[in-house]
């Protein structure tokens, strides 16, 4: 073994031989919340700029509680929107506020179309004018060009970017530089989750982590009324043209 370790090692001390483990991080991600996924992760966190793909078979297992303690620490930090692109189910406001993330910063998307989904998605991620975007996208019309031109979108708008997909999804490429796997735990408050991609690094196997709990406690009465002004201003709808953050030319029905 010893005489070949000086071969070896200068091998790899060859400066055309890339190493995964000698990336350095463009900056300090957003901290997930998660001492043990940051400590995984090249960014030490989410990435501020770049695009994340949580792939999972089951909505509402635990996905939003794991991005809740980011996307509170974007809030309180940015004065930019946080985008839902088509989300499955209406984002609940008391729900939402209850783990930190400022209810007035949300912008809720709701495309007439999947053509809409995608242009939505990109334009908000790119406009510079959100710290993040949350898109459900038709995965029947999703190609690798778009996840290229979104991943590079995230760049230009300094945004993180986050794809909810299928499960099956993680049998296809994609260019997004962080790709996890999530899935239920028969255990309560818990999410298992497992790293198919990521800068700097081979996959890691499934590990358990426990679920971010509430950051504050709402009272009833408060809880009300915060239903009350989310259900109300609701009903109020925009053409995606009016919303002059996003520097919109489409067509696509908003409600905030």
């Amino acid at each position: 073994m010893t005489h070949r370790s000086g071969p070896a090692e200068a091998l790899l001390a060859h400066p055309d031989l890339w190493r995964a483990d000698r990336i350095e991080p463009r900056s300090q991600g957003i901290g997930t919340g998660y001492p043990t996924l940051d400590a995984l992760l090249i960014d030490r966190g989410w990435p501020k700029a770049g695009l994340v793909e949580l792939l999972s078979d089951r909505v509402g297992i635990g996905e939003l509680r794991l991005l809740g303690p980011a996307l509170a620490t974007l809030n309180a930090d940015e004065q930019r929107w946080v985008a839902w692109i088509d989300p499955p189910h209406i984002p609940y406001a008391p729900a939402l506020a209850e783990i930190g993330i400022d209810v007035g910063k949300q912008l809720w998307v709701r495309p007439t179309s999947a053509d809409d989904a995608l242009w939505a998605t990109e334009h908000a991620v790119k406009s510079g004018s959100c710290s993040a975007v949350l898109a459900w996208l038709d995965e029947s019309k999703l190609t690798p060009k778009d996840i290229r031109r979104l991943k590079l979108a995230t760049r230009r708008g300094e945004t993180l970017a986050v794809l909810f997909r299928p499960g099956e999804a993680a049998r296809r490429q994609s260019m997004a530089e962080l790709r996890i796997a999530l899935s239920h735990t028969t255990k309560p408050d818990r999410l298992s989750v497992e790293i198919l991609k990521r800068r700097g690094g081979w996959p890691i196997a499934r590990l358990e982590l426990p679920l971010a709990q509430r950051a504050t406690r709402i009272s009833r009465f408060d809880l009300r009324e915060q239903l009350t002004t989310w259900r109300s201003s609701g009903r109020r709808a925009w053409q995606l043209p009016r919303i002059e953050q996003l520097g919109a030319s489409r067509s696509a029905r908003i409600g905030l």
